[in-house]
């Protein structure tokens, strides 16, 4: 073979390991980060409690919630103050939703609109609603949530201290009676909306937005718009955000859980939206965060590329495992070694942070014998994948709730 020829190749070759490689590194850095007992002494372990003058709402996004929002508000209402406000945007109902809400205690907006659905324009109304008293710090939280007690203060305390959006530690509880499936997928929830934010939170870096238990300052809240379709909105606000100056923070004092989906239908269809929706955001936001970081000599939006580079789990470990085989093929075949050898450190790195991972936090999840599985459950995520290619879910669809 041509010498320049095959040097083209090596370098092309090692290209998608190079990359594979850094993203999994940052990925291993950030489980690394997040082990428990590894937190400065100086890491404070709650918010101090929320100044009399400082005033909150809380809004509620809601789509035909009648039947589990109660549960919500009963989690919300003994947190907040006489002051604050709790507002219900009922969006696009076809039942007793608003009625409900009043009925609880909260105040309920109703929004009825052809074309424009989704949980983004539902809070862009919330917020115009309370645009004629504004309060300093609002808070969303999504109507089918527990928030925990003192969670709301804890939030809203960080919000407004920090002048930055606060993010909730958010997880998904699994149903009464999990399968092997539940347990890797609650895993995986965990890791990325726990492990990770919480080592990027100890690096003093910001986090992405994970979809609910949210505070803002009003000022953040209003320098970016968050009337979108986008099947991962909470994901492309906190980026809009960080672009304009407003790096969401981790707040690991407020906790707000869900529950995963039991049937299967359900639980494909949110995980196609999830994951179709990261990719989709990876592939809009990576070159700009790069970009911006480079002009305006930001770390922080060089360390939200990366994050935001990180693929959905499964797709990361599927990606370094084709590309390891494919290295280690050429190379066999007489190319040269260094793709392989990249390959096989991405494979290490990435390995070492899911064990990380698993030992500080996942042992909960997934017994030792249970990990052996992930390879089956990776491979039943193929054809997700292969719908991005082909068939990308680009339009919101509500989760069918569990009854």
């Amino acid at each position: 073979m041509n010498a320049s020829l095959g040097g083209l190749i090596t370098v092309l070759l090692a290209a998608l390991p190079l990359l594979l490689l850094i993203t999994s590194v940052f990925f291993a850095l950030e489980c690394l980060g997040a082990l428990p007992g590894t937190a400065p002494a100086a890491e404070p372990a709650a918010e101090p409690p929320l100044p009399d003058n400082l005033s909150l709402a809380v809004l509620i996004p809601a789509h035909n919630e009648a039947e589990g929002i109660v549960a919500t508000l009963e989690a919300v209402l003994p947190q907040l103050r006489p002051a604050d406000r709790l507002v219900v945007i009922a969006d696009n109902c076809t039942d007793t939703t608003a009625e409900v809400a009043r009925q609880a205690g909260a105040t309920a907006v109703e929004r009825h609109h052809l074309t424009q659905r989704g949980k983004g324009y539902a809070l862009d109304f919330g917020l115009r609603h309370l645009q004629t008293h504004p309060p300093d710090v609002v808070v969303f939280v999504d109507a089918d949530c527990d928030l925990r007690p003192h969670s709301l203060a804890a939030l809203a305390s960080q919000a407004h201290r920090t002048q930055r959006p606060a993010q909730a530690i958010y997880l998904m509880e699994k149903s009464p009676s999990p399968g092997l499936k539940d347990g890797i997928s609650a895993f995986a929830f965990k890791v990325k909306n726990w492990v990770r934010p919480l080592g990027l939170y100890r690096l003093g870096q910001p986090c992405l937005l994970t979809g609910t238990g949210i505070a803002l300052p009003w000022d953040a809240a209003t320098a970016v718009s968050v009337a979108s379709g986008h099947i991962v909105e909470d994901m492309k606000l906190g980026l809009d955000l960080a672009l304009a100056g407003y790096g969401p923070r981790f707040c690991q004092s407020a906790w707000v859980t869900s529950r995963l989906p039991s049937g299967n239908q359900a639980a494909t269809t949110q995980r196609t939206r999830w994951e179709h929706g990261h990719l989709q955001v990876l592939r809009e936001y990576v070159p700009r965060l790069l970009g911006q970081a480079l002009r305006q000599g930001r770390v922080d939006l060089l360390v939200l590329a990366l994050e935001l580079a990180v693929l959905p789990l499964s797709l990361q470990v599927m990606a370094t495992v084709a590309i390891a085989a494919l290295a280690l093929t050429a190379a066999l075949a007489g190319l040269s070694w260094l793709p392989a050898y990249l390959a096989l450190g991405a494979l290490l790195a990435l390995s070492l942070g899911v064990s990380l991972a698993w030992v500080g936090y996942g042992r909960s999840d997934l017994s030792p014998a249970d990990l052996l599985a992930i390879p089956l459950y990776v491979l039943n995520k193929i054809p997700l994948y292969f719908k991005f290619l082909v068939k990308p879910e680009k339009t919101w669809v509500r989760t069918e709730r569990d009854g």
